[in-house]
């Protein structure tokens, strides 16, 4: 080695690449730093790169690796926005993930107005489709099976398509795809730039590869997908609503010391944080727009035991090496496994144990699959803690904090205390002890209240079940009855949810939303009615102004409810909606 050389491990490390870096549109780029996005994934870096110079791209990734921008962001940045046919398709072996592959596309398009979007997939009327053709989409996103029928149809041009991306070739191939997807490559212009993402390289995938692809760089990323056994790995379903509440009964009955919590975005950093500050909890955020000095004074109060809960993106909390760490929560789960180990990588270190616990909505469980496939490892699956164990957990710390106090050097002074106030007022001690434990609770009681018990769940083989989701009171009243219908506690009336079968709801989550935001029991609910883009619930007539408050902001599966009365039919006011087992008045 020579005199002016440096050792390899004294070399400083080489600066990190930011999606800025990579040639991007800057509209596209500033969608990114939106959503709080700062740097490109193994799989992104290296591909985003190539689909903008022009180059034919095979990429050898697992689902959740962060392939979709990998492809999304180079195409928006090409984009002709003039052109008013189609210019890009993504094929999608399945309706879901054509779905979330157009909500990306949408989500880093915010900085663009008057892109659009077309997820086109069986079992969606062709009408919707049809129109939006018509009116002109920059982007496809299909099923290779809905796709070969507009083409035999007439209905799709691709004359003059720019990009074809091929998403998780093999399982396409493993659905019975392959004789449609050859057939759509070989009916696109051949100028187009083509890329293919697979998980796997079977001989069939490397015959369309070689046979469609020019020049193709392949790209297969690498990753560190073993995660610790000293870890504790659980996860829970819940939709996104719920997840503060659930947050919070999680806080209250695990055991940790400190904790950091993942969301993706800034923004969401604080709105976790600000919440978590109002429960009563010790929480900061940082993210990428907290300036360094005050990262260095939040990561110093957690480690010394000022600050218990960190809520971080995953830029922020790079390199955070802190002994304190007993849990790690992934309030949203990340979307590519290796963000996963890196995370949940935050505790369990220096031989010590930790526990990783990772929220899970309806539409994320392919996530979750996911991270199991590739880090072989199966996580367990935990229930909501309820109210009961809440309350057990808050008694068992008010125990332990009372035999404390019997061990300290003041007990005897204010045994005297007590004593006089006995002896001048003549009331038990116990009454007491009792009334000292309501001074302490404080403002907020010690003891949560039953949780409102709520309506059983229909059989999911009941023969109306099949039809219209429906959820029907046991104790409704006469078929014949011709007046407002009654419940326990009293007229019951419809309201109308902007949430329906499109957004793939059930019953238990509409009275699950309704229950835990509004405060409703059991008796409050009624014949549950779901419709292709909305739903039917049947309420107490009259709902309190605090539930209308509390129902504001209420979402499922991600959307606003907008709670409203239903008035019927447009047009006829005065005409109820009837229902099966009912005539029309």
């Amino acid at each position: 080695m020579s005199e002016n050389s440096t050792p390899p491990e004294a070399q400083s490390e080489p600066p990190q690449v930011t999606f800025a870096d990579l040639g991007l549109d800057d509209r596209v780029v500033r969608a990114l730093q939106d959503v709080g996005y700062e740097t490109p994934s193994p799989i992104q870096a290296a591909t985003i790169p190539a689909l903008l110079e022009g180059r034919h791209v095979v990429g050898l990734a697992q689902t959740g690796t962060g392939k979709t921008a990998a492809f999304a962001l180079p195409i928006l940045s090409r984009l002709d926005l003039k052109q008013k046919t189609p210019q890009a398709l993504i094929l999608a072996p399945t309706r879901e993930l054509a779905l979330q592959v157009c909500e990306a596309f949408e989500k880093y398009a915010s900085r663009m107005p008057g892109v659009h979007v077309l997820p086109v997939y069986g079992g969606q009327g062709y009408g919707v489709q049809l129109s939006a053709l018509r009116r002109g989409v920059h982007i496809v996103v299909g099923t290779p099976g809905r796709i070969m029928d507009h083409l035999d149809k007439g209905t799709l041009d691709l004359s003059e398509l720019r990009f074809l991306v091929l998403d998780e070739a093999d399982e396409m191939l493993k659905m019975g795809f392959a004789e449609d997807v050859e057939t759509i490559l070989a009916d696109t212009p051949d100028e187009k730039h083509v890329a293919l993402f697979s998980a796997t390289m079977p001989s069939q995938i490397r015959r369309i590869s070689q046979k469609y692809l020019t020049d193709a760089l392949e790209i297969t990323v690498e990753r560190k997908t073993t995660t610790s056994p000293n870890i504790s790995q659980r996860y829970l379903f819940v939709s996104y609503p719920q997840k503060i509440d659930a947050l919070t009964r999680i806080l209250e009955v695990e055991n940790f010391e400190g904790m950091i919590i993942f969301v993706r975005t800034k923004h969401e950093t604080e709105t976790v944080a600000e919440k978590l500050r109002a429960r009563g909890f010790s929480a900061a955020a940082i993210n990428g727009d907290v300036a360094q000095a005050q990262r260095e004074r939040t990561v110093t109060q957690l480690k010394s035991g000022k600050l218990d809960i960190l809520v971080a993106t995953d830029v922020a909390a790079r390199g955070l090496d802190v002994e304190r760490i007993s849990h790690v929560v992934n309030y949203d789960i990340p979307t590519d496994t290796e963000s996963y180990v890196h995370r949940i990588g935050r505790t369990g270190r220096a031989g010590r144990t930790g526990d990783a616990i990772s929220f899970v909505t309806p539409r994320e469980r392919y996530l979750l699959k996911a991270i199991e496939k590739a880090t072989r490892t199966t996580l367990t699956e935990m229930p909501l803690p309820s109210v009961e164990d809440i309350n057990a957990t808050r008694l068992t710390r008010f125990d332990d904090r009372i035999t404390a106090a019997l061990s300290s050097s003041d007990l005897d002074a204010f045994r005297d205390v007590i004593g006089h106030y006995v002896r001048e007022h003549n009331v038990p001690e116990s009454d007491v002890a009792a009334a000292l434990a309501i001074v302490l609770q404080g403002d907020e009681p010690m003891l949560l209240d039953p949780e409102p018990v709520r309506p059983p769940r229909r059989d999911r083989d009941d023969d109306r079940g099949a039809r219209g989701d429906r959820f029907e009171r046991s104790d409704r009243g006469d078929r014949g009855d011709r007046g407002p219908k009654r419940g326990p506690g009293g007229p019951m009336t419809t309201y109308r949810i902007a949430v329906g079968r499109r957004q793939h709801v059930e019953p238990r989550q509409i009275v699950g939303a309704l229950a835990n935001e509004g405060g409703l029991g059991r008796q409050d609910f009624g014949r549950i009615d779901i419709r292709a883009d909305h739903s039917l619930v049947e309420l107490p007539a009259t709902l309190p102004a605090g539930t209308w408050e509390k129902l504001r902001d209420t979402r499922i599966s991600g959307q606003l409810i907008e709670l409203r009365e239903d008035r019927g039919r447009p047009g006829r006011p005065d005409r109820k909606p009837h229902r099966k087992g009912q005539r029309p008045r």
